[in-house]
């Protein structure tokens, strides 16, 4: 467990609030960044926001909506303005944005800091760090990867599988078939990605993605057998580390007084953080075989999201005018 001492203000109300945060560590492996100055280990050092800051106006003062929780990148455009200053004027220009202690300072495209911005981030103890990449790549990069770390997220009961290209997360009462069903599906040639917990990540306004706790990564728990290792035992190729989430499969024992969807007409729906994610319903009986079943809603899905709908089109050959907006939508409200 890390210890971390907080001495902003700003900092400290996100650490109470609950918010993710990644280890700077992890951000400069990830990265691919060098360390110039690292006053204590990366690994206690904690980032908070999604967002990094390019210092413009705040190099010349307008520090006003300067977030002291984002990553300073400084590329050609910063350094050639502060190239064009005396020693004073630069720490004059650096001194109140170090001062407020970002959690780090990254300078593109391999620039060698002055000494003025050294000294300055080593009284502020401000992490230095350097890349050979232009301040381009290096935003892109830096933002993708913080949108996932630091993403919403929550941990829900089910099994992910990839299946076709699509993410599949089945959900279910505990005993319903979803783990002997995911072996099924990997036996057939496709891959886990997590089995009994799947922690979920809305990583953009449309986006899920999905992947296993470290601590039980590859394992799947089979009732008769106990506990097995997927990539073990089907190796490497039937595993992967995350997947994004295309669509749910929701198995339910079969209930003879409940009447199912024989059309698939009706594009049925749940929200998973606050995004609405297509929902299958599958009933599941001796005699099924569920694993088919599932490859089938999979690449009936994939041909929904490009467009064509198979009920749609029996209806309309057996004479029936049937438009877009006769389809409807249904949000299901499951126990999950």
């Amino acid at each position: 467990m890390h210890i971390c001492v907080l001495n902003n203000p700003k900092k400290v109300g996100a650490f109470m609030k609950g918010e993710y945060s990644v280890s700077l560590k992890k951000i400069i492996n990830e990265i691919g960044l060098k360390e110039y100055y690292m006053p204590s280990d990366p690994e206690n050092l904690l980032v908070y926001s999604k967002s990094i800051d390019r210092p413009g106006l705040q190099l010349i003062g307008h520090l006003e909506y300067f977030d002291d929780t984002q990553i300073v990148v400084l590329g050609m455009t910063e350094y050639s303005y502060l190239k064009c200053l005396s020693p004073e004027e630069r720490l004059k220009h650096l001194e109140p944005i170090l001062s407020r202690r970002p959690p780090a300072v990254i300078i593109a495209r391999d620039i060698e800091p002055s000494q003025t911005l050294l000294d300055c981030a080593k009284k502020y103890e401000v992490p230095i760090l350097t890349t050979t990449d232009d301040t381009s790549a290096l935003t892109a990069a830096l933002v993708s990867f913080l949108n996932v770390e630091l993403a919403p997220r929550i941990t829900r009961h089910g099994v992910l599988v990839e299946v076709y290209g699509e993410g599949c997360l089945l959900i279910g009462n505990s005993g319903v078939g979803k783990s002997e069903t995911a072996i099924e599906l990997i036996k057939r040639g496709h891959r886990l990605i997590a089995d009994d917990a799947v922690e979920i990540k809305r990583v953009s306004k449309k986006s899920l993605v999905g992947s296993s706790p470290d601590n039980i990564r590859h394992f799947i728990e089979v009732r008769g057998i106990g506990i097995i290792n997927a990539r073990r035992i089907f190796g490497m190729g039937a595993v992967k580390m995350s997947e994004k989430i295309d669509m749910v499969i929701n198995m339910e024992l079969w209930d003879s007084t409940k009447v199912y969807d024989r059309m698939g007409m009706d594009n049925e729906y749940m929200e998973i953080l606050g995004i609405e994610v297509p929902v299958v319903t599958i009933p599941v009986k001796p005699g099924r075989n569920l694993a088919i079943i599932i490859e089938v809603a999979a690449m009936n899905q994939r041909q929904k999201k490009m467009g064509y709908n198979g009920a749609r089109e029996l209806l309309q050959n057996l004479g029936m005018d049937i438009s877009p907006d006769d389809i409807g939508k249904k949000k299901i409200e499951t126990n999950w």
